[in-house]
């Protein structure tokens, strides 16, 4: 298998309701995402996509979008995970890279949220057969948690309000993001309850966005750029479906065992990890992979929120373009926000976000509750 490495990053703002269709979001962010390689064809796109066929009526995605792009006769495939779809396209570019099938490929993630009516959508990634027909939502099943990690460990009920916080805070100078006004512990707190004990301001919101990245082999890379970024790790893991079948719903065990796969490929341990992209959702998400990841003891993640370890100086920066919850989370999307901002950080490129000496960055993407883990690791 060669080294991967990234060598063209493109990302279009993420908005409320974007004026572009579907297929030129998605043409855009490849165009970018070419333009930054400094190539004008690939021989692969793999897209991610989750609500097109729920709200456009539109399949068949990737074809659509590399039409689009003017790539016509590239192999072009759609990869799915729920909501970590684009760290499905991202695995599976890097394998047709280091495979050798690929010299140049490009994962791109689209979503149009604003034209429809996104969760009963979402709903379906989980049981349709045992969770959809009693009411449960994404939204439902992350307040359980929620409700389940305050009582156990006795966090009071404002406990988890820092991490939508600094989400914000780090999203204010990103010209990508969604929103980028400050918000108070008091306005998350005050905020209304959508599904107790989670409040709205715990929540990613709905909108639309698209982003790409194109790999190289890292022994070609810097011809294609010259700060290319390394893929040093890529691995997927799945838990039980359903959350209640789980022997312990809080200890996220996908998102455990895939952190802990990437460290060993990428021969490094979670100390050397500069900063993290989680997958905040939902604060209750965010917290529960920093605990699941290694970085604090379970029962411990919100800590690590109220004591600021989490921001820009912190001891593991996380969101720090603004996460899910600020930039936003256009689903199909948010994989490739994720790289593309790791890239930034790891290249210096990230203005008044940058964190000091980003050598290694980690990121993780979530299908369902949780049932989905994806994790990479990221060097140069």
């Amino acid at each position: 298998m060669r080294s991967v490495s990234v060598v063209g990053i493109g990302q279009l703002p993420v908005e409320k309701a974007s004026n572009l269709s579907l297929r030129q979001l998605g043409g855009e962010a490849v165009r970018r995402a070419m333009e930054d390689a400094g190539v004008d064809r690939v021989d692969a796109l793999f897209a991610s996509n989750m609500l097109a066929d729920e709200i456009q009526g539109q399949k068949h995605i990737a074809a659509l979008i590399a039409e689009e792009a003017n790539l016509f006769g590239v192999e072009a495939l759609q990869a799915r995970a729920a909501m970590a779809g684009g760290a499905a396209a991202i695995r599976v570019a890097f394998l047709s890279v280091a495979s050798g099938e690929a010299d140049l490929a490009i994962a791109v993630g689209v979503e149009k949220m604003s034209e429809g009516v996104a969760t009963p959508a979402l709903s379906k990634a989980l049981d349709a057969a045992r969770e959809v027909p009693d009411g449960a939502t994404m939204i439902s099943k992350n307040a359980e948690l929620k409700r389940m990690y305050l009582d156990r460990y006795n966090v009071p009920e404002d406990g988890l309000v820092n991490f939508p916080v600094v989400a914000h805070d780090h999203a204010r100078s990103n010209p990508f993001a969604l929103y980028k006004k400050a918000i108070s512990p008091g306005e998350v707190q005050s905020s209304r309850v959508v599904h107790a004990p989670l409040r709205l301001f715990e929540c990613s919101p709905i909108c639309d966005g698209a982003a790409a990245v194109v790999l190289a082999p890292s022994e070609q890379a810097r011809a294609y750029n010259p700060n290319p970024v390394q893929i040093l790790a890529s691995s997927v893991v799945t838990d039980r479906f359903c959350i209640d079948d789980r022997e312990d719903p809080l200890q996220l065990e996908a998102a455990h065992h895939s952190s802990y796969d990437a460290y060993r490929k990428a021969n490094i341990n979670r100390e050397d990890i500069h900063l993290f992209e989680v997958h905040d959702a939902f604060s209750i998400m965010a917290c529960l992979q920093l605990e699941a990841a290694g970085f604090a003891e379970p029962g411990q993640g919100w800590l690590l929120a109220v004591e600021d370890e989490i921001r820009l100086q912190g001891q593991i920066p996380i969101t720090t373009m603004g996460g899910l919850k600020a930039r936003g989370h256009p689903i199909g999307a948010t994989g490739l926000y994720q790289v593309c901002e790791i890239v930034l950080q790891l290249t210096g490129r990230a203005g008044e976000n940058q964190v000091r000496n980003a050598e290694i960055g980690m990121m993780q993407s979530v299908g369902g509750a949780a049932t989905t883990v994806l994790t990479h690791i990221f060097g140069v």
